[in-house]
């Protein structure tokens, strides 16, 4: 399902390769997506919290797996697109010039995250917030959607958050990346998998979402997901090449301001920041533009392809390349750590196939 970026992502945010042990109906797509080998990889095949035991200089011995047979999810466009927006709130912003990307010293050259650039965006509304539970349990209601997860019938899930007993009959997770669990029945609305629900997290990021779902949510709600280039400028605030929407340092005067990983990955979370997993969507205080979480919590689709090579194509309201398997997200997610996956950056950016979904993955709308 995606094709290796880097040594570098999986860690946080893992393709649709199927564990062994799941059933042909489940994914079967590409290997995860880069980060192969973070800080350190977990023994014991079940899965289960273990000494880490390789850096990040691992390497990456993940592939390209085949695409899937068999029962394909409902497409997006079997929903029909709203005739006028059913999502308020958004946040106008006016456009203009910026400096887009990163050529940090602590990037990822295969990310393409630079060099940097002048980009300009015309005026656009975006939401302040993630999409959330709530919004995106009225989506199904009204439209009975399922999600490619449940189509599939699993999900990727942090192996710290799913509960022993699913995680002592878990098939092995994927050797590149051992903290990933692919769990029969985790899905939007059981995050964790069968006996976890939402029920305290309706003002939470969905997740378990994929891109082709978040398109399908899109189409329902008349609206559509930002380019990177739209979500980069936003979430930049009306900084200039700043590390964070908030400025350089990370915890500034000691203060957390998003939702990272703290302690050791894979295997301790101090939780200083107040979580392990996804915090509601207004934790935090919001950017120069209002906006809540760009910032670590969950990984953000945008409607582009990844692709590099960024000065061969218009520096106006770029789409990304025509073509291409993997789509950009941005932000980081709550998996992310300055020792090796610090994509929590504004300028930083990874990639996943389309129908790839996780624990850690969501979105947010524009129009």
């Amino acid at each position: 399902m995606s094709e290796p970026a880097s040594t570098e992502h999986a860690c946080c945010v893992p393709g649709r390769e199927v564990p062994a042990g799941l059933t042909d109906a489940a994914p079967s797509g590409g290997a995860p997506d880069a980060c192969a080998a973070g800080p350190g990889a977990l023994s014991g095949g079940s899965g289960a919290p273990d000494a880490c035991v390789a850096g990040p200089a691992a390497g990456n011995p993940g592939s390209v797996a085949p695409r899937r047979d068999g029962e394909r999810p409902a497409s997006p466009a079997d929903v029909p697109r709203a005739a006028s927006p059913r999502y308020g709130g958004l946040v106008a912003l006016p456009g203009g010039a910026f400096r887009m990307g990163s050529d940090d010293p602590d990037g990822f050259p295969d990310d393409a995250e630079g060099p940097v650039r002048e980009v300009t965006v015309s005026p656009f509304r975006i939401a302040s917030t993630a999409v959330t539970n709530a919004q995106f349990a009225r989506f199904v209601k009204e439209t009975g959607y399922r999600t490619e997860a449940e189509t599939f019938g699993w999900s990727y899930v942090f192996h710290l958050l799913v509960p022993a007993a699913l995680r002592r009959a878990a098939p092995p997770a994927p050797a590149a990346v051992p903290w990933w669990l692919g769990i029969t029945g985790a899905y939007w609305r059981a995050p964790e998998g069968p006996g976890s629900d939402i029920t305290a997290r309706q003002n939470h990021p969905v997740v378990h979402v994929s891109h082709n779902d978040a398109l399908a949510y899109c189409a329902w709600a008349g609206v559509r997901l930002p380019t990177e280039a739209e979500w980069e400028y936003a979430a930049r605030g009306g900084l200039d090449q700043a590390r964070f929407p908030w400025g350089d340092e990370l915890t500034p005067r000691g203060q957390h301001r998003c939702n990272v990983w703290q302690g050791d990955f894979p295997t301790r979370n101090t939780e200083a920041d107040g979580f392990l997993g996804t915090a509601p969507v207004k934790s935090f205080r919001p950017n120069g533009f209002g906006l809540y979480n760009v910032a670590g919590n969950v990984w953000e689709w945008c409607a582009d392809r990844f692709g590099g090579d960024h000065l061969s194509r218009p520096l106006t309201d770029p789409t990304g390349p025509p073509d291409g398997d993997s789509r950009v997200l941005k932000g980081g997610s709550y998996l992310c750590h300055h020792s090796y996956c610090n994509r929590y950056r504004v300028g930083a950016r990874s990639r996943n196939t389309p129908d790839s979904s996780s624990g850690n993955t969501g979105f947010r709308v524009a129009a």
